[in-house]
């Protein structure tokens, strides 16, 4: 499957928009919910194949802060869903050396599925592998915000010079410190646009989009957006000759 990736070329952090769970129902003739629960049969698919190729970290847009206004009944039963397939894959997380964790505003979600959640991410924090990153009741806007708050916060306690403030600062109070930026972004769906991700972290992701809907997604299908970023020259605002430079000095 993986003959033509170049392995030493694997991308880091790849994120994820999982798009497209209630088209793909509607267009075999099922509710909403039939697409939902396909499309966690794909993230785990995706997770093994990511590990598989070494990418060390993956962020799936799983439940955004605009979702909330989902009707009720779809709100409960993502919560659900998404709660108890944890549950069910953590195990095979665990044997896969897979930890998981989220990013967002996770007090708004329901009690019992933070509590659960919570516990899942404690079964596998020593495992030393992929990290698996959800995230959850998630926006960017959100994000931003909260870290300008902490910031300003810091500012007035006398803890943070003012002056001192650069992207760097920034990114350290983003819920991703933690993680590098995001190499390669893949949307499933159709659909061209960002919805509110990660969009600090992307500002030089390389954008792959696809029409085929999530859970119509392959293992070959990540392969082949892995094969297409590989075939991209990152230039990080510099020139060609520059980074070829760059290059061959290394």
């Amino acid at each position: 499957m993986n003959g033509q990736i170049d392995m030493t070329r694997i991308p880091r952090h790849v994120a994820i928009i999982m798009d497209g769970n209630g088209r793909w129902a509607k267009a075999h003739g099922h509710e909403r919910s039939f697409g939902h629960e396909n499309g966690v049969v794909t993230v785990r698919k995706i997770t093994e194949i990511a590990s598989e190729l070494g990418v060390e970290y993956l962020t799936l847009y799983t439940f955004s802060t605009e979702n909330w206004h989902r009707p009720q009944a779809e709100v409960d039963l993502l919560m659900h869903l998404v709660v108890t397939s944890i549950e069910q894959q953590t195990p095979d997380l665990i044997k896969n050396n897979v930890r998981l964790t989220a990013i967002g505003d996770l007090q708004r979600m329901p009690q019992f599925a933070r509590e659960r959640l919570e516990r899942c991410f404690d079964d596998t924090s020593h495992c030393t592998g992929l990290v698996l990153c959800l995230a959850l009741s998630y926006s960017a806007r959100w994000e931003l915000v909260e870290a300008c708050r902490h910031i300003a916060q810091e500012a007035q306690h006398g803890t943070l010079d003012p002056a001192s403030i650069d992207d760097t600062v920034l990114a350290s109070h983003l819920a991703t410190a933690s993680m590098p930026d995001p190499d390669l972004l893949i949307r499933t769906g159709g659909d061209l646009r960002i919805s509110n991700y990660l969009l600090w972290q992307i500002a030089y992701s390389e954008l792959y989009f696809t029409e085929k809907y999530w859970p119509d997604f392959t293992q070959q299908d990540f392969v082949e957006a892995i094969i297409d970023y590989q075939q991209r020259e990152r230039r990080y605002g510099k020139t060609s000759e520059q980074i070829q430079t760059t290059e061959n000095k290394e």
